[in-house]
């Protein structure tokens, strides 16, 4: 114990001493802390405290301070006085960033945009919130129930710290549970991360289906056109293959960070990269490469409301994902690559919508062929990944069938879908060092075995 003090007191002392030549990165452990809690209190309802130690809780954003301005729906985050950063909530575009002095524009509320999430009992989930009395002679729920609990700490450990799963079978929700001690329900909207990037994935297919976007069109951006950045395509973006330079390290100063969490328009600062690599030819994962997309898509429809509607009035409220909200940037880009928050019974919506291929209700969201499209391997990615989409071709899930596909999010947020088996499994938490997925997985599959 008086290790871990003297560990802790020298990496403070550290701080303090190099925090002049390392203030970049501190504002980049302030942004994230600002963020981070803004959107834990104003966007998922949580505590104060339960962000703090959980969301919170490693490398140097853990010795962040955070001051909550309930009345203003800000918070103002500092490290030992050194750095200093400032998020606000506005209604209906969830937390961002602001600067000293900022004049943020001023943003219309979607109106297909809900913040209350819609509940009803009376009928089962989907369409409603209760929970399915289908008997399914295949399932042992026995063994369910094990894998569910194998996945979950037990009182006082904090090692998998998973939050939240949802287990959808045939469509009907069949197995569900939530981290008590946290406070986590039904209820709560928690973050994807990076799943965010399979939501632009969707949003560009609704334009295509509407005629108004091509995947073998060029990039609709005029910065590039005097340049090699002109033979990027809107293909080569989804396929994170666009051949533009990128830095996507978390740990450092970096390009990523940079975009997150120091400029208020990511489109623009994304776009501002150079050309390094023919397209097509090496695939580098870009969360620029998703708000390149999401700056597209606001630039195709060409008028800012009809944007900030667009992925709830197109997708959201057709499928009852009523809990989501996708976070703009200052400057009112969907931060597409990183933010937005849903209910896991919510997140179980939208990897269920690409199991039935696009198709709720008889309703094609997404264009015929688009899942498949999404599915189909870049050709750079070596099984692993297709158009913001994670792939399972590679085998890296060993125990898991490799027409298995995921949304993926940082800190351990999946959302599995497994055609073959008619699966859509949910595991959303607050850090996967110590989770393993495969075994996970492994585990839910065994309760489904034709031989139970």
């Amino acid at each position: 114990m008086k290790k871990s003090i003297w560990i802790s007191l020298l990496i403070v002392a550290a701080i303090l001493i190099i925090g002049t030549s390392q203030y970049p990165k501190l504002s980049i452990a302030t942004g994230y802390g600002a963020k981070c809690m803004a959107s834990g209190i104003f966007v998922a309802g949580r505590e104060a405290i339960s962000v703090k130690e959980n969301d919170l809780d490693y490398s140097i954003v853990k010795y962040t301070s955070s001051k909550i301005d309930y009345q203003e729906r800000s918070v103002t985050t500092t490290i030992f006085g050194i750095a200093k950063q400032k998020a606000i909530y506005r209604e209906g575009f969830g937390c961002c960033l602001v600067a000293e002095r900022q004049q943020l524009p001023q943003l219309k509320t979607p109106s297909q945009q809900k913040t209350a999430i819609s509940r009803s009992w009376r009928y089962p989930w989907p369409d409603g919130e209760g929970r399915s009395d289908t008997l399914f002679p295949e399932l042992n729920t026995a063994k369910l129930q094990m894998a569910i609990d194998w996945t979950f700490d037990e009182p006082g450990s904090k090692v998998k710290r998973t939050a939240a799963v949802v287990v959808i079978y045939k469509g009907k929700l069949v197995a569900e549970n939530y981290w008590k001690e946290q406070s986590i329900t039904s209820d709560t909207r928690l973050w994807g991360w990076s799943m965010n990037k399979s939501i632009v994935n969707a949003m560009a297919g609704v334009l295509v289906k509407q005629g108004k976007l091509s995947v073998q069109a060029s990039a609709p951006i005029e910065e590039w056109l005097q340049d090699k950045r002109r033979d990027i395509k809107i293909n080569d973006l989804l396929h994170m293959s666009s051949g533009l330079k990128w830095n996507e390290d978390y740990g450092d100063l970096s390009d990523v960070t940079t975009m997150l969490y120091k400029v208020p328009d990511c489109y623009r600062f994304a776009i501002g990269f150079p050309y390094e690599k023919e397209p097509d030819k090496e695939y580098k994962y870009s969360s620029g490469t998703t708000n390149i997309l999401s700056g597209i898509i606001r630039k195709t429809l060409n008028n800012d409301q009809q944007y900030f509607e667009f992925p709830y009035r197109e997708i959201a409220t057709k499928i009852g994902m009523s809990s989501l909200i996708l976070e703009t940037d200052a400057n009112g880009n969907f931060v597409g690559s990183s933010y937005g928050y849903a209910t896991a019974r919510d997140w179980a919506k939208f990897g269920q919508l690409y199991l039935q291929d696009g198709v709720w209700r008889g309703d094609s969201i997404l264009p015929k062929g688009w899942v498949s499209y999404t599915t189909t391997t870049a050709r750079a990615a070596n099984g692993k990944y297709g158009a913001f989409f994670w792939l399972n071709r590679s085998g890296d899930l060993p125990d898991v069938p490799q027409d298995m596909f995921a949304c993926q999010g940082h800190r351990g947020q999946r959302v599995f879908i497994i055609p073959s088996r008619q699966l859509v499994v949910v595991r959303l938490g607050f850090g996967e060092e110590k989770f393993d997925h495969n075994q996970f997985l492994k585990g839910i599959l065994a309760a489904f075995s034709a031989s139970n």
